[in-house]
């Protein structure tokens, strides 16, 4: 059978080591993992199958974790894990989407076999893939255990990329850099906006000559004309009008790997206090990057941002960054640290963040973006498309 790891065995066991350290140090003796990055993240596991129950289990006292899904799915565990055949585990189809028979009773014993009937089962209660049917009944399923909340246990741990994820970042920062050359390439007036859509989810996929892409965790974002002021807009099947604003957000995804990407882009003359805003904007995502070094913090990256905001009386409260990784719908945020004020995590080599500083104001928005690693020295853009307002 064909095996599609994009690691090596030992980097994989190094991260494991690294997340038991923490259950150690938490005093959890077994975790279970709902969310797919983090499943993605410990074992390689990469298929659209999440919309069942599909779990990893951690156990200080198993060598290896252990997947558990769906029957039909145990085949691409095979495929995509690093797994010995033991620690690859199926329900059996009777239970998916039944009333009566429920799979997390199933993964329950499981737990039980590992070691887990009394113990300290850490379980990610703010995961997006984490509903109350499954808390109740594994709590159901094991009343001796003691059930305590370790979201983000991982997703710390995923924090500081190694050296071979950020290679996979620079391919996806690619693919991203491809699909906005498209767009603007495309876009003109009497195009229409799906039509816009389409052409970057062909690019994300098709990507470049060496290599393709994945489906993105998120639709692109297409805030076109009256939708510029909002951040997260959908696109209409209307064309653009002779003059308009885009504001759009897409991304790159390499094995799962994603790297966001915003500009705007004008059909027609921008007017004049909209290309002051695209330089003003500029000038403190500049501002920010510059700032980056490790040691520093994120509260003080957003504050060399807001400093420079600050000389044209513009201010900003929301974040203007986050991590990015490991992507599987519905985002791509790793939902730890922010770039924000107040937010006293500490900048590290091999971290990696989505630096956007839109500003959407009463009638006018913008977003211009940068994704980047932060290195020994600074940082280094994993997109290459000029940071400024393009005009067609």
């Amino acid at each position: 059978m064909i095996k599609e790891l994009h690691f090596e065995i030992a980097e994989f066991q190094a991260r494991l080591t690294a997340v038991k350290k923490e259950m150690a140090t938490r005093g959890i003796k077994i975790l279970v993992l709902s969310e797919p990055p983090n499943q993605n993240y410990l074992t390689g596991y990469n298929a659209y199958s999440f919309y069942t129950p599909q779990m990893v289990i951690v156990s200080l006292d198993h060598d290896e974790p252990i997947w558990v899904g769906r029957l039909m799915d145990r085949v691409s565990a095979a495929m995509t894990t690093y797994l010995a055949d033991q620690n690859i585990r199926a329900y059996p189809e009777t239970h998916v989407h039944s009333s009566v028979l429920s799979a997390y009773a199933f993964m329950a014993d499981i737990v039980k076999e590992v070691g887990g009937e009394k113990a300290c089962i850490g379980v990610e209660m703010g995961g997006y893939y984490y509903s109350a049917r499954a808390h109740e009944d594994l709590t159901r399923a094991l009343p001796l255990a003691k059930f305590v909340d370790a979201d983000l246990l991982v997703g710390w741990v995923r924090l500081i990329k190694s050296p071979t994820e950020i290679a996979i970042m620079r391919q996806a920062g690619q693919l991203a850099d491809v699909a906005m050359q498209r767009v603007i390439n495309m876009v003109e007036a009497g195009v229409r906006e799906c039509d816009i859509a389409a052409a970057i989810y062909h690019q994300q996929v098709s990507g470049r000559p060496e290599f393709g892409g994945d489906y993105p965790s998120c639709p692109p974002d297409l805030c076109i004309g009256e939708r510029s002021i909002a951040p997260h807009a959908a696109w209409t099947d209307e064309p653009l009008p002779i003059s308009s604003v885009v504001n759009l957000e897409l991304s790159g995804c390499r094995h799962r790997y994603q790297v966001n990407l915003s500009r705007p882009i004008v059909v027609g003359k921008p007017s004049t206090a909209f290309q002051k805003l695209s330089e003003i904007v500029v000038e403190g995502l500049n501002a920010g990057l510059e700032s980056v070094r490790p040691g520093r913090t994120c509260s003080e990256v957003f504050s060399a941002f807001s400093q420079a905001l600050a000389r044209h009386r513009i201010e900003k409260e929301s974040r203007i960054g986050y991590p990015t990784g490991i992507a599987f719908p519905p985002a791509s945020g790793e939902r730890t640290a922010s770039i924000r004020k107040g937010d006293e995590t500490v900048l590290q080599p091999g971290m990696v963040f989505h630096m956007i500083p839109g500003l959407w104001l009463d009638n006018i928005g913008i977003t211009i973006s940068q994704s980047f690693a932060v290195t020994d020295r600074g940082f280094e853009p994993l997109t290459m498309t000029a940071r400024k307002l393009f005009v067609k």
